[in-house]
């Protein structure tokens, strides 16, 4: 992908206090527009490396920089203002009384004037959906609602990037549907999005490109359909391409150019229910 890097990670290493190696010598550049999604096996790297993003942890060895800046002469608090950060648990994020007050939160401590604080929030509730529950304590809240909740006290400061991890955690399919249209939206305008998540067919809609994990190393980067055309390689690694990708391969289409099911219908139709030019059948 060509245009500028927003975060570039050059021969990243990060070792837990444990002694535990996470990361091992990764080298990643993230672009300005660019949509990416992680996949990987649970310890393969994934969160660590995207903590490195915003600042949350630190390089053992090589380099992160955001922006033009590296992360290690910067303050945690300047990087998270560019680069949001959306837990996959939201309740490592929540401790307001309110989900008005949680949201509006991030703007009080960069002193964004009262009346804009408002106007904000009140943007992001509706955005959201969460206008019956501005009042309500975020701990009374469902699993759902508090994921919801977290998404908006990022959305709320409007960083440049996010990341956002597991961001469909706890929703049923609309709560799921809604938060995925969100982040397409703020991709559509203009901003640099990053998801690390299990959910194969929702990386084979949404994502633009893809980076595989396995043992603190990236095994495997390109487009959707190139990387999910790879079964082979994907099994071997205990992943798995999209099922309407496997069921198109078994029919016979061209390997990894089927990535949904409107893609199924299409080509389908174009396959097997064509009808003659003469009007014969």
């Amino acid at each position: 992908m060509n245009g500028e890097a927003v975060i570039v990670c050059e021969n990243l290493r990060h070792v837990y206090p444990n002694g535990v190696q996470s990361l091992q010598g990764i080298n990643l550049s993230i672009y300005r527009g660019d949509y990416l999604a992680m996949v990987g096996q649970n310890g393969s790297g994934k969160t660590t490396l995207a903590k490195h993003f915003n600042g949350l942890l630190k390089p053992a060895s090589g380099s992160v920089r955001v922006l033009g800046e590296s992360t290690v002469d910067v303050r945690m608090s300047t990087i998270s203002s560019k680069v949001g950060y959306v837990f996959q648990n939201p309740d490592d994020m929540l401790f307001c009384s309110s989900v008005e007050e949680e949201i509006g939160f991030g703007l009080r401590m960069k002193g964004a004037p009262a009346h804009e604080i408002r106007a904000r929030v009140d943007d992001v509730i509706q955005e959201l959906h969460l206008e019956d529950l501005r009042g309500e304590h975020p701990f009374a809240l469902s699993l759902g609602d508090r994921q919801r909740v977290a998404v908006g006290c990022v959305l709320c400061v409007d960083p440049k990037i996010f990341v956002f991890d597991e961001p469909t955690t706890g929703q049923d399919y609309v709560g799921a549907r809604r938060i995925m249209e969100l982040i397409d939206h703020l991709h559509a305008t203009g901003k640099t999005v990053v998801i690390i998540t299990h959910d194969v067919p929702t990386v084979a809609e949404h994502a633009r490109r893809v980076v595989v994990l396995n043992a603190g190393q990236i095994v495997l980067e390109g487009t959707p359909a190139q990387v999910f055309s790879l079964t082979d390689q994907l099994r071997s690694l205990s992943l798995k391409s999209p099922q309407v990708t496997l069921l198109a391969q078994r029919l016979g289409c061209p390997t990894g150019t089927i990535l949904n099911v409107p893609q199924m219908v299409n080509w389908l139709q174009a396959s097997f229910l064509h009808t003659p030019q003469d009007g014969t059948s």
